[in-house]
């Protein structure tokens, strides 16, 4: 290794080992590609990670602006590791392979996390459940700015029938990290309770998603 230069030592170590045991600042500075003037690419992934309070979740919610405030971070560097981070959130609702059955708020929150948590606007999602409130699918349904999701919830009912549901969840996140329900998000709950119910569904849920937590109108028994 010592053959090897401070830059591409992290990449002959993965050749060598796996990524699964190298740090994640070793990861990262693989992804930084080259480090700048006075340091490497693993010193630069240091610092980030330093920044960030060791927390990749942190650095996930950073913009390519925030991380181009960081001394030796340029615009190319930073939409790496912005895409890095994407493809790996990407990457975590397919790692279960087996039916995925939530019995609690915290198991759709996990179900949730991915898509929802880091994103600067508001996203509406609606995760479709059988008897067993097994997920059969998770559907995008609305998408918003800062201050409100538009949902249309004749098309909530149409992609429940087309899925065959007999229950769902609806989610949306407030990318200020504010949890409280809006006037508007208690609203729309009752409205899609009552119009679940002419189908024979079940709206077992409403999860709003902040920075890193969630609020549960069932668990608030706001429902």
């Amino acid at each position: 290794m010592k053959s090897w230069s401070v830059e591409d030592q992290p990449r002959e170590k993965y050749l060598r080992l796996g990524g699964q045991k190298l740090t994640d600042a070793e990861l990262l500075a693989i992804v930084i590609g080259n480090g700048s003037v006075g340091q490497s690419a693993l010193s630069l992934a240091k610092s980030l990670l330093i920044r960030s309070g060791n927390d990749l979740q942190k650095l996930f919610e950073l913009s390519v602006e925030n991380l181009m405030d960081f001394k030796g971070v340029g615009k190319v560097k930073a939409v790496k590791i912005k895409a890095s981070l994407d493809l790996g959130y990407r990457l975590l609702p397919l790692i279960p392979s087996k039916p995925l059955s939530l019995s609690s708020s915290a198991a759709a929150f996990s179900v949730l996390k991915p898509v929802l948590i880091g994103l600067a606007h508001e996203e509406f999602w609606v995760l479709y459940l059988d008897n067993a409130h097994v997920v059969i699918e998770r559907s995008l349904l609305g998408k918003g700015g800062f201050t409100a999701t538009v949902v249309d919830i004749r098309l909530v009912l149409q992609q429940a029938l087309k899925w065959g549901a007999t229950a769902m969840i609806v989610a949306h996140n407030h990318p200020t990290g504010n949890l409280t329900p809006s006037a508007a998000d208690k609203t729309l709950t009752l409205k899609l309770k009552d119009a679940a119910k002419l189908l024979d569904m079940v709206l077992l849920d409403h999860i709003i998603v902040g920075k890193n937590e969630y609020f549960s109108f069932a668990d608030q028994q706001l429902l």
